[in-house]
């Protein structure tokens, strides 16, 4: 069942949670919180608001919660706070008769629908024409179950922002040329930082379905699926002049989800847990101007008071799908369980959920 099957099924928020007051929500999750103890975890994402991630037994990026989830034997209900494809990971990490549930089925991400599974499937055909037995396939962790699953069959492993730089090595060591989906920004920026230059990467174009490369066909090496993050996708050169014009000495700090451009000319990139622990390791009084989003820059100047921060784009919305997480939401998807009558449950059938679960432990075991 895809995403939009589950959207039509879905009931809309009932009326009585739009009325309820912050004080009311908040007293009444940590009771059933307290009711169910260690049958409920609830991971929370950093890009979640903090209304929503004051509740969370555990906080992280995807990796961590990917990790986490796959760990977790206790609970009966995974309440995951983040987006659909999370969800999806923590049911196919979990066992059958844990009961994973995402609070609000419009929290999705747009960079995970830039790639379907037919597409993905026709783009294969056709680069297996063109190139043979020679590409190994690698998919970004926010990806459906469905892309998971087809990498899993052909041999590949899903990546994250954390190992993504050992994960394209290892592939490379697999087969002589690698397809990245669905992000195009992450996949550049870590093949470059490998040292495989500009010249040998391609482009698939799966609207257009063609491959844009100018050049000999066998020097290509990395072939990026064109996706990218609506977020940090904003992020601009003009912004970096901007910052480095308006705060002397300030160091740019940005997510590998950025353009190549803004990647080459920041000081330093990495992953949000690497954003988190540069910020908290970097000297009082140090400015930094982060690329990445919102909420997760906002917690960190509240955080880290003694350090100057700015976002480096001022006029950055949080990112909109993974906002739809909120309080009557959460409270909603806690009392359903409560009352015996889950909404939202996430379910990846077993087929996908096979080849799925064997892309996310290659990666899992190559991040130990």
């Amino acid at each position: 069942m895809g995403v939009l099957d589950l959207l039509q099924q879905q009931n809309g928020l009932p009326d009585k949670y739009r009325t309820l007051s912050e004080e009311v929500m908040i007293n009444r999750i940590h009771q059933i919180k307290q009711e169910l103890g260690s049958k409920l975890y609830i991971p929370g994402h950093h890009y979640q608001k903090d209304e929503v991630i004051q509740f969370a037994d555990d906080t992280g990026d995807s990796l961590k919660l990917a990790q986490l989830s796959a760990e977790n034997e206790q609970a009966k209900y995974i309440v995951f706070c983040g987006v659909h494809f999370m969800a999806e990971t923590a049911d196919i990490l979990s066992s059958d008769d844990q009961v994973v549930v995402l609070p609000d089925m419009r929290a999705g991400c747009s960079m995970a629908d830039m790639a379907d599974i037919h597409q993905t499937e026709m783009a294969w055909d056709q680069l297996q024409d063109t190139f043979g037995d020679t590409i190994l396939p690698l998919t970004y962790v926010n990806s459906t179950a469905s892309i998971k699953s087809f990498v899993g069959k052909h041999g590949g492993a899903t990546v994250t922002s954390s190992n993504a730089t050992a994960m394209v090595e290892w592939a490379l060591e697999q087969k002589q040329r690698i397809l990245f989906l669905p992000d195009q920004h992450l996949g550049r920026n870590t093949a470059y930082d490998l040292g495989i230059p500009l010249e040998q990467m391609a482009v698939w174009d799966p609207i257009n379905n063609k491959l844009e490369y100018e050049g000999h066909y066998d020097d290509v090496r990395v072939i990026l699926w064109k996706g990218h993050c609506s977020v940090h996708e904003k992020f601009t050169m003009e912004n970096i002049a901007q910052v480095r014009a308006d705060m002397p000495g300030v160091k740019v700090l940005v997510h590998p989800e950025c353009t190549f451009e803004v990647v080459q000319a920041s000081d330093e990139n990495g992953s949000t847990k690497k954003i988190i622990d540069t910020i908290e390791d970097a000297l009082v009084g140090s400015s930094w101007a982060i690329g990445t989003e919102m909420n997760l820059v906002n917690r960190l100047i509240q955080t880290y008071s003694d350090k100057n921060i700015v976002s480096l784009n001022p006029n950055m919305c949080p990112c909109l799908t993974m906002n739809r997480i909120d309080l009557p939401h959460l409270l909603w998807a806690l009392e359903s369980i409560i009352d015996g009558e889950v909404i939202n449950q996430i379910k990846v059938d077993e087929e996908t959920s096979h080849f799925a679960k064997i892309a996310l432990e290659r990666m899992l075991k190559k991040s130990i």
